[in-house]
């Protein structure tokens, strides 16, 4: 049997186990079953039409005409299925909140009707109505996606289908489909058109994340210039005095618009809701690009620095005791003479050429430098009373970063199937240098936090290179398109090189080296029974550095290749017109090392198993809905204790769900109301399951009004987060630190167009 049609076997015959197990198997999450028992019939159904569709391919050229004449047939409009040119965006869906599409990395921009993945995003109108400051502020209202890092702290972590993302000192959200470029710490909406999330591993269409994340990507997408000229101001303030304003301009030049720019540039200064916190950010970006008939390019440059005087820190707990209740979102334990300041350059540079039209060659390169200095440290919870500990250090971090890329798309026919082809290689490099020096330890209290005198701690002598880390890949994809358009078929491969040193930072010689390589592959099918009804299925991995085994294991010293997380997902996709549903089911299972007696090996694993619904468009004239429920069943398949086996993985609730509403009243034309509800379960702090945070619930109410002013386009927005001021844990890191969950916080705003 040939490899594709074998691995389409292999696939089909997991995703079949995968709903027989939910079905069978007494789940913790019961709606799991359901779903598995009625997504059975839809698989069987998915399987049975792409294999009726695919052995209709080969028949003669007049065949789909003269099936089209049948009364029962339904001919369906050619839709064109290869990566849009990059200055092409998908449109905006019905009600404006999400596009009808995103990238898919090497795969390019993709309806989501014909994506065999679940991905959402999130467009400009969107961050601007909700007054989204940050990436994290966006991914808020995203059901799949949890963050995992305080609100008022330098940097933003998250979750996605119960796997961390961005918690490390490297950065994994790529920036234009590309890592290396991203702040590393800190995503600002101010240069973003689109934020999008692809939901699940991604090692053949984004590469190898850097951190070696899995449970989906990230993908800012800057702005460009567009057709009309732009002129924004906008004016904001929020609780605490902080106060800010914001310009967005851009404009096209030459014969034929060709050539554009857009400036984006902010400030925002002052104190925040958290107590004796002030933070001061500032924002520059220039994107300019040129549009010609056969070529274009765009030149993304970016500058940010933010710095925050006694920023919020997770927290960790001390083994003995149970997690005491969260306290007021306004208190800080964080001394006020803690502080932290992080400065990003970026900077990537995007061509293709248009060789004819067949052909398009690209080569894209870019690449980030980030400082950071800090002087604090991570409180721990001493007993039930919450007395925390804590020990501040001085702190340099200098991460460098670059990333670049070289391929080829080609689409042409064979027969009646129409190919689209990618082939890219692409290398990437991180370099991590780090200096620190240790302060006093400070004691506090969770509920009346005690502040000490300033003490003196000595700057870093020296910040030498830590490590060092080298990506590089080759991918090879190919969707087939077959039966007009109705049936998808995508398989590619991807070799992926892992190379990286660590240093010993008193000498910087190489302490250990990694040089591993693997092959990943992808198999995705996307049948569209009818025109607005998409069944689809894919079988992707995610790729995460293995190991070296430890000095104190019989094999000390043995390298492990990289380890391979393996999905498995099905799901509907409806289009009713003016509202868009996907209901799916995956399964990831994540290996791991671990020490089983005195030999270290690869046997340890994770398996999230998982329902995803999510709706988004507008429900009716004026009213515009966003939101889903995601289910995990989440659990430590493999591990060397009795202690964890069969127990929940730290961080991962079993239920999460957003639902956001806004209304367009008739009484008075320009106003809106908006609201909003998250929901995240109960999520465990240590993988004996023995402490844990509790359920919680946030409210967030809104209003905007759009009016003319002398006539410029003006609107006043006012949001209010967490509307009735709930005390709660917001969630867990991997490493099993948690975050105290923000104040009720009030967000004004007024934007004039010129």
């Amino acid at each position: 049997m040939p490899k594709p049609f074998a691995a389409a076997a292999a696939h089909t015959a997991a995703v079949s186990n995968l709903f027989n197990s939910i079905a069978a198997a007494p789940s913790r999450l019961k709606p799991l079953a359901l779903a598995a028992r009625i997504a059975a019939a839809g698989l069987l159904g998915l399987g049975c039409a792409a294999q009726a569709q695919t052995q209709s391919a080969p028949q003669s050229a007049d065949a789909p005409a003269s099936a089209a004449s049948e009364p029962s047939a339904t001919v369906l409009p050619t839709v064109r299925v290869t990566a849009d040119r990059s200055e092409s965006l998908p449109q905006a869906y019905a009600g404006g909140q999400v596009a009808r599409g995103g990238r898919l990395g090497v795969l390019g921009n993709q309806d989501v009707m014909k994506a065999p993945f679940s991905i959402s995003s999130y467009t400009s109108q969107m961050i601007r109505d909700q007054q989204a400051a940050t990436a994290a502020d966006v991914l808020a209202r995203d059901p799949s996606v949890r963050s995992t890092a305080n609100v008022g702290g330098i940097l933003d972590a998250f979750y996605i289908r119960g796997f961390p993302i961005g918690e490390g000192n490297v950065g994994e959200i790529a920036f234009d489909g590309q890592y290396g470029v991203a702040p590393n710490y800190r995503i600002f909406s101010d240069y973003a058109e689109r934020v999008e999330v692809l939901k699940g591993p991604a090692a053949l269409l984004y590469g190898m994340s850097p951190n070696s994340g899995i449970g989906g990507v990230i993908n800012i997408v800057p702005k460009r210039a567009g057709a009309e000229d732009l002129t924004r101001l906008t004016l904001e303030a929020s609780s605490g005095w902080q106060g800010g304003a914001h310009i967005d301009a851009s404009r096209r030049f030459g014969e034929s618009k060709e050539f554009g720019i857009r400036f984006n540039g902010s400030h925002r200064q002052g104190d925040t809701p958290v107590d004796n916190q002030e933070r001061k950010a500032t924002v520059g970006s220039v994107a300019l690009d040129y549009q010609g008939e056969r070529f274009r390019a765009s030149l993304d440059v970016l500058d940010q620095r933010e710095r925050f005087d006694a920023p919020s820190r997770p927290f960790l707990a001390d083994a003995s005791i149970a997690i005491p209740a969260a306290p007021s979102g306004k208190s800080n334990v964080t001394q006020p003479w803690e502080w932290g300041k992080v400065e990003d350059r970026a900077l990537l540079l995007r061509t293709e050429y248009d060789v004819n039209d067949q052909l398009t060659l690209f080569a894209n390169a870019g690449g980030a430098k980030t400082d950071v200095s800090r002087l604090f440290g991570t409180p721990t919870i001493i007993n039930a009373a919450g007395d925390t500990r804590n020990t501040p250090g001085y702190f340099k971090f200098d991460v460098d970063r670059s990333s670049a890329d070289v391929g080829l798309r080609s689409r042409f026919l064979t027969g009646t199937v129409q190919h689209a082809v990618t082939l890219q290689a692409s290398r990437y490099r991180d370099q991590l240098d780090r200096g620190s020096v240790n302060g006093p330890t400070v004691l506090s209290n969770l509920y009346a936090p005690r502040y000490t005198a300033t003490p003196f701690v000595a700057a870093p002598a020296s910040v030498p290179t830590i490590s060092e880390t080298r990506l590089s890949g080759v991918a090879l994809t190919d969707t087939l398109s077959m039966l007009n358009d109705s049936v998808l078929l995508t398989l590619g491969a991807r070799r992926q090189q892992v190379e990286s040193d660590n240093f010993n930072p008193a000498n910087v010689a190489i302490t250990s080296s990694y040089d591993k390589s693997a092959v990943t592959p992808l198999f995705g099918l996307v049948v569209q029974p009818w025109k607005n009804v998409s069944l689809y299925t894919n079988y992707i991995q995610g790729l995460s550095k293995g190991d070296a085994a430890p000095l104190t294991a019989a094999n000390a010293g043995e390298v492990f290749a990289p380890y391979k997380a393996k999905q498995h997902e099905v799901g509907v996709k409806f289009d009713q017109g003016s509202m868009i549903a996907t209901v799916s089911l995956f399964q990831i299972r994540k290996p791991s090392g671990q020490l089983t007696g005195n030999v270290y090996g690869v046997d340890a694993e994770q398996r999230n198993r998982g329902l995803e619904f999510s709706l988004f468009g507008e429900a009716a004239k004026g009213v515009r809905l966003l939101g889903g429920v995601t289910l995990i069943d989440a659990e430590l398949t493999k591990t060397n204790s009795a202690a964890t086996l069969g127990k929940t993985p730290v961080g991962v609730p079993e239920v999460q769900a957003n639902v956001g509403a806004e209304w367009d009243t008739p009484w008075l034309p320009g106003l809106t109301l908006t609201g909003g509800v998250a929901y995240t379960g109960k999520q465990y702090v240590n993988q004996a399951n023995t402490q844990s945070l509790p359920a919680w619930t946030r409210v967030d109410l809104g209003a905007r009004y759009a009016t003319r002013i002398a006539g410029k386009a003006t609107t006043f927005r006012a949001n209010v987060l967490n509307a009735f001021d709930r005390d709660y844990w917001s969630g867990v890191a991997s490493y099993g630190g948690f975050a105290q969950g923000a104040p009720r916080t009030l967000l004004l705003s007024a934007s004039v167009d010129f």
